[in-house]
């Protein structure tokens, strides 16, 4: 027999994984230097739309009430990114740093990760640096995120850490220990004596971990906290959150100066409120007739949309805001161009006569489905864009829980079949401002769902009611964002299904296939190199 002893596999590592491991050596950062190499512009607008993609994540977190950093939080993130396809940030969040993964094509994706997570960090320092409002929401949900990843740390990452980023926080010493157990034991919750005595602790001044202190959760001795290693965080937290803020400032003094270049001013500008889900610009799931409008809209639209709906039919117009708003959600569920030409055409020629639509209003129409002028298929309006809506009179555009006064709101619902239980219920997310939060109220009270849905877009809304009233087949969304360019030629040949129990979507045909206009292709500019160096935030 041989008893010789056999040596391990040694891991190969590629060079320019070697270069991002130098460069990237831990899962959590504290941002302290700016990025140095060169990206494309279209990978500075994706890095930029996945992490604000993630920090939003948080934000609905948050806005469920969920006590953060509970199994319930976390189990609600974890979802939610992998959902997304954010599996990058998922792995930064509980993997360790310590041992990395002896799989080299594991290990390289989570050293891209780490590469993406810090450059969308700096990115985003740009575009939330204008406004107070803007720096609150970013810090808030950068110090979550930062949080959550050291949360997830052994002892070991925590040493590993420490050591990399030169800071000098010792464990105590058993002697150390030893003279404060009884305090230690006192005030260290949820924990056994004998699980106390293998904890690490680190001896701080008093200062430095408040939120500890106001909270009672560490050992208090001659103005000196004694935090354990699951408390550490608050500690570290100081330290990025004084990072953040500074960079942020930095980034503010040199905003003019990197808004001059055109190719990042519009992104940077208008990032906070871009539509981040899933593109519904071209229906694939079937052709909606108009003629079933009346009754989809009772159960299947979110209530911006049967307004607008209501209000065409009362009415037989619609302004501007209130065409594009309602138009481009039809385009979105499924009603096509020549149905919609007629469906407004009937409407609006009960007060006018067709001659005047055709010359006043057939146009826009035409344009939306990327017909007509500048032959984009344009996108239908999210919910962040329907809320910062600003309607004017006689105009049904904007999110009613935002526009509407609560007593005709109180009276909107209830009209609606809600009862007063119900109506309360998405009325305490509209007086705290949650208006999104109200909409998925709605529609598990409508559809009588075990799940609040969060809603996001209106036609996500009418999908998800087809979806469970088992009129279209659920599919895995891609998680393409608004600002892509869209895919030619999909077809889609299959056909709905018939709807006994609610008689909806009575009589569809097959799909018929339609070719739509990509967007105008960028412009070369857009695929130069962007140096990041000059970029000192």
């Amino acid at each position: 027999m041989d008893f010789r002893r056999k040596s391990r596999a040694r891991t190969v590592r590629k060079p320019e994984f070697e270069n991002l491991e130098i460069q990237y050596p831990h899962n959590v950062a504290l941002y302290r230097m700016p990025p140095t190499e060169d990206i494309k512009i279209h990978e500075f607008e994706e890095l930029a739309l996945e992490r604000l993609k993630v920090l939003r994540i948080f934000e609905q977190a948050s806005s469920k009430s969920l006590r953060f950093l509970s199994d319930e939080w976390k189990d609600f993130v974890n979802a939610e990114l992998s959902r997304e396809g954010l599996k990058g940030y998922l792995r930064l969040c509980t993997n360790s740093s310590a041992n990395p993964s002896t799989d080299n094509t594991k290990y390289e994706h989570e050293l891209q990760a780490r590469r993406r997570d810090y450059i969308s960090h700096f990115i985003l320092r740009l575009a939330y640096c204008r406004t107070e409002e803007l720096k609150r929401w970013f810090v808030t949900r950068e110090m979550e995120l930062f949080k959550y990843k050291f949360s997830s740390m052994s002892s070991a990452d925590i040493k590993h850490f420490l050591e990399l980023n030169k800071l000098e926080y010792s464990p105590l010493s058993e002697a150390q220990k030893d003279s404060v157990k009884d305090g230690l034991y006192e005030s260290t919750v949820g924990q056994s004596i004998s699980k106390i005595e293998l904890l690490d602790f680190y001896k701080v001044h008093f200062t430095q971990v408040l939120d500890l202190v106001r909270s009672r959760r560490c050992y208090l001795n001659g103005g000196f906290a004694y935090v354990n290693t699951h408390d550490f965080v608050s500690i570290i937290a100081v330290l990025q959150l004084n990072e953040i803020e500074h960079g942020l400032q930095s980034a503010q003094k040199l905003i003019r100066e990197v808004e001059a270049d055109e190719r990042i001013f519009h992104l940077l500008k208008s990032l906070h409120t871009s539509y981040t889900g899933k593109d519904y610009a071209l229906s694939k799931q079937g052709n909606v007739p108009p003629e079933s409008l009346d009754q989809l809209s009772k159960k299947s639209f979110p209530i911006c949309m049967r307004n607008c709906h209501e209000y065409l039919r009362s009415n037989h117009h619609l302004k501007h805001g209130g065409r594009m708003q309602y138009g481009l959600f039809l385009k979105g569920i499924g009603v096509s161009l020549e149905d919609s030409l007629r469906f407004f055409r009937e409407e609006f020629t009960k007060k006018i006569d067709a001659e005047q639509f055709a010359k006043r209003y057939e146009y826009n129409i035409y344009h939306n489905y990327g017909k007509k002028g500048s032959m984009i298929s344009y996108t239908p309006y999210s919910c962040l864009k329907i809320i910062q809506e600003n309607p004017v009179q006689d105009d049904c555009r904007g999110c009613p829980y935002k526009t509407s006064d609560t007593s005709a709101l109180k009276v909107k619902l209830a009209s609606y079949g809600l009862s007063s239980t119900h109506v309360q219920e998405v009325i305490n997310y509209v007086t705290k401002g949650h208006y999104q939060l109200a909409c998925g109220k709605y529609f598990q009270i409508m559809h009588e769902s075990p799940v609040e849905l969060g809603v996001h877009h209106p036609n996500q809304y009418f999908e998800e009611s087809q979806n469970l009233m088992g009129n279209r087949t659920a599919k895995k969304a891609a998680n393409i964002s608004q600002r892509k360019p869209l895919k030619r030629g999909a077809s889609d040949n299959s056909k709905t299904l018939d709807a006994d129990e609610d008689d909806e979507l009575w009589n569809i045909a097959e799909t018929q296939e339609s070719t739509y206009n990509s967007q105008q292709a960028e412009k070369s500019a857009w695929d130069e190199d962007l140096d990041l160096t000059a970029i000192d935030c």
